[in-house]
Order: C-alpha cells, then structure tokens, then sequence
C-alpha cells in the first residue's frame, strides 16, 4: 500500500510543482504581455504597408519578371532625389532675398546645369560600353549619391563652393541612374505588357515615392539644414543594396546595339570587319524625331515653369497666400498632373500615340494662353498640372512609338539618347525662366510661345504618321 501511494505523493508533489511553475510562466507572460501588445502594434503598420506595396509592384506578373523590384528601387530614387532637392531649395532659394536667390539659381545651373549639357550627350555612349554591368551601374550610381549627400551636408552649413561641383555630381549620377533605367525596362516586361505600361508603373512608383518623402524632407529640414541629406544617404545605401536585388537578365546585351544619331553613320562589323550600315533615330521615320521634339517642347516648358513661377510667386504671391504656400500649391498641382498623366497613360496604351501627343501639346497651348491673358492664381495653377499631365503622358506616347518604330537592336539605346535631349530641353527652359523679368503675362507669354513652337513645328508630320497607322518598321542590315 505504501508503495502504491509513493507515485501517487510524488506525482502529486510534481504535479504541485507544475501548477507552480505554470502559475510562474503565466505571471510572466502576463509581464511580457502588454510589451507584446506594443511591439505588435507599432510593427502591424509597418509591415501591413511593406506587403501592400509589394502586393501593388507585384501585380499582374510584375513580381515574376522582376518588374516589381525594379519599381520598388525608382521609389527609392524619387525618395532620395526629393531629399536632396529640398535641402539645396533651402539654401539657394528660400534663405536669401528674391534678387540675390536669383542669382544664386542663377549660378547653380551655371556651375551644374551648363557642364551637364556637355556630359549629357557623353552618357548614353558610356553605358552603350557597359550592357553586361547595368546592375552595378545602377548601384554605383546610388552609392555615388550617397557619398555626395554627405559632403553636401556639410556644404549647405558652411555656404562652401564644393556645394556647387557636388550638386553637378547628384545630377549626373541620377540621369546616369535614369537611362540605365530606360534600358532595362524591356528586359522586365511581364507577359502580355507593353513597354508604356510597363514605364507607367515605374514612373507612378517613383511620383508615390516622391509625395511620400517631400513632407519628411520638409519636416527634416526643420530640424536642420543636414537633415534631409542624412535622409537622403540612408536612402540611396539602401538602394546601392536593392540594384543587385534586381534579375541577372538585366544585365544581358543580348539583341541590342548602339543606335546612331545619323542615318550615314558607319559600323564595322564581323570577323571582316565590313563598313555595315546600321538603323539610326533618324532612319526609324518621322513619327519617333517629331514626338522627340514634342516632347521637348513641353520639358522646356517645364523647366521654364518651375524657375519663373518660383520667382515670381515668391516676389507675388497669390492672393491672401503666403509664398511658400503658393509655391506648394502649384507645386501640388503640378505633381497631381503628372500622376494623372501616368495612369492615363496606361489606360489609353492601345491607342495612337501621335493623336495623344498632339492634344496634350493643344491643351497645354491653349491653358498657357489662358494664363497669360487673363492671369490669376487658378489659371496658373490650372496651367501648372495641365503642363504636368502633358508631360507624363506625352513621354509615355513617347516611349510607345520607340517600342513601334525603333527595332529592337538599338531600342534601348534610343531610350538613353531621348532621356539626354530631354534633360536638356528642361536645363534650357529653366535658364529662360531666370533671366525674364518677373511679369506674369510676359513670362506665360513666353512660356505659350515655347509650346507654340513645339505644337506647330510637329502636329502635322505626326497627325499624317497617325493616319497611315504607323511607321513600317526599319529592317536592321
């Protein structure tokens, strides 16, 4: 009987022990309990964002052909370059009197702008030279940055000239950043997706990005001028990471080759090393050169908007505004233009893109006329997001045409060269926008005379290009 009760006593001691020790592990988790409570809850928000936003760069096979990545790192972009730019806002523009800031503009795109234009054309042929390392050109560009925005940070203290060449740095290494964008982008193309839609998403991907991080960079800059740069370093780091995240067929050469500016240009060729001629922007008929000039037209005006209406909004605001708010508010309905231009884009992707380039070009003539004659706040901020929308959709007809009309052999190269004449239509605008007096009928004037330009030297080879359906495509000897 003794030895019967023995396991009972002791299963009845440890049983004693275990509600014990539950008793000890309960009252500890119910310690730990509300700091699990906290963590969850500031970490549900984070990561409920982070899968929304895979989920939406995911889509509709994004996620398989490595679209999505590529999305993901032109947000990190547009993140960082809005870092950059509102920090250099602040000290070459807001901090000093209206004549003085002018001169100040004046003098960042001398110093920036002007050696740009020479790089510019020197770009594309560099890249053309390095096809196999497009990933690492992509992160060498981030990283570039990167290290810029720290010596900027100590620059924008200081007032030091450095600030001038490192800024020249940003500039480069981001358009460097952009044409090595364009050329991977069809190496990424989903199933079933054109290139327009395919650059529609990337484009909004980096606008969300960008209205996302101007307001942090405005609440950085508050708590001092080399915030936003830290901001920025921390932003391109991460992306230096994320370009090797994208698919090794990124780097791939294979089908592609230089696209010449001239139709007389000569290659050489084969294990004979024959002069072979070779398909040029300027063989691949009239609709590609004439929607390049369009879209020209328009980055001009763009260019010019952005330094004129700085200026003369912040000498005159609009009425019952202070100058920042009227800066942001045109700035706001520029930026909304531009994303609603995106989107459109991908609807209106099956239709002609000669007819959506030449209405948008109509539309932003008229709204500048408008604007000139009768100025006046809406009018102006009316002009600032028809001019966005206009831009967004009209580079995204743009890229439909190359994808047409250019073969494939020299497609990507095409991209980078448009990316080039682009960037200097808008340095070419913004140095218009300086030296014109702050008048506002005058400067819209101008500004409807640019567009003017553009609209009638275009319209009629692109209406016929529309009519016909499209240039035949160009055989490649």
């Amino acid at each position: 009987m003794a030895a019967a009760r023995t396991p009972q006593g002791a299963a009845g001691v440890g049983g004693a022990k275990g509600v014990k020790g539950s008793s000890r592990r309960t009252g500890t988790d119910r310690a730990r309990g509300p700091f699990r409570a906290v963590g969850r809850a500031l970490h549900l928000p984070v990561t409920t964002t982070a899968r929304g936003i895979r989920r939406a760069t995911h889509a509709h096979g994004a996620g398989e052909s490595g679209l999505g990545k590529l999305i993901e790192l032109h947000g990190v972009n547009g993140a960082g370059d809005v870092m950059i730019t509102v920090a250099l806002a602040s000290t070459v523009f807001f901090s000093v009197p209206t004549d003085e800031a002018r001169g100040r503009v004046a003098l960042y795109l001398a110093i920036t702008m002007a050696p740009f234009t020479l790089l510019a054309p020197v770009i594309g042929p560099l890249l053309d030279r390095v096809p196999h390392g497009r990933r690492a050109a992509m992160a060498c560009a981030m990283l570039a940055r990167a290290l810029l925005a720290l010596v900027l940070s100590g620059a924008v203290i200081t007032g030091s000239i450095e600030m001038y060449p490192a800024a020249l740095g940003v500039l480069v290494a981001s358009k460097a950043y952009g044409v090595v964008r364009s050329a991977v982008v069809p190496r990424l193309l989903p199933p079933r997706f054109s290139l327009v839609k395919a650059n529609s998403r990337v484009t909004l991907g980096g606008l969300l990005a960008t209205g996302v991080a101007a307001p942090i960079g405005a609440g950085l800059q508050q708590i001092g001028p080399r915030w936003p740069l830290y901001g920025a370093f921390m932003i391109f780091v991460a992306g230096t990471f994320l370009s090797f995240q994208l698919p090794p067929k990124v780097d791939s050469a294979k089908g592609e080759d230089t696209a010449l500016l001239a139709a007389d240009e000569q290659h050489l060729h084969g294990p004979h090393r024959r002069p072979v001629k070779r398909p040029g922007l300027r063989t691949v008929g009239a609709a590609v050169t004439h929607a390049l000039a369009a879209n020209a037209a328009i980055r001009c005006l763009t260019g010019f908007l952005i330094f004129f209406l700085a200026f003369l909004l912040r000498e005159h605001p609009m009425t019952g505004q202070t100058a920042a708010v009227s800066l942001g508010m045109v700035a706001g309905a520029a930026g909304a233009g531009n994303a609603l231009g995106t989107a459109v884009g991908a609807w209106l992707r099956s239709r002609a893109p000669e007819i959506i380039i030449v209405t948008v070009l109509g539309c932003v003539l008229g709204a500048a006329i408008l604007a000139a004659v009768f100025f006046g706040t809406v009018l102006v901020a009316c002009l600032a997001a028809i001019a966005g929308f206009a831009q967004a959709l009209a580079k995204l007809s743009l890229d439909a045409l190359i994808q047409r009309d250019v073969p494939e052999l020299v497609r990507t190269s095409a991209f980078a060269r448009s990316e080039t004449l682009l960037q200097m239509s808008w340095v070419l605008g913004g140095a218009v926008g300086i030296v014109l007096p702050l008048n506002g009928t005058l400067g819209l004037s101008v500004g409807a005379g640019i567009i003017a330009t553009g609209w009638l030297a275009t319209s009629r080879s692109l209406l016929s290009s529309a009519r016909r359906g499209g240039a035949t495509r160009p055989r490649v000897a």
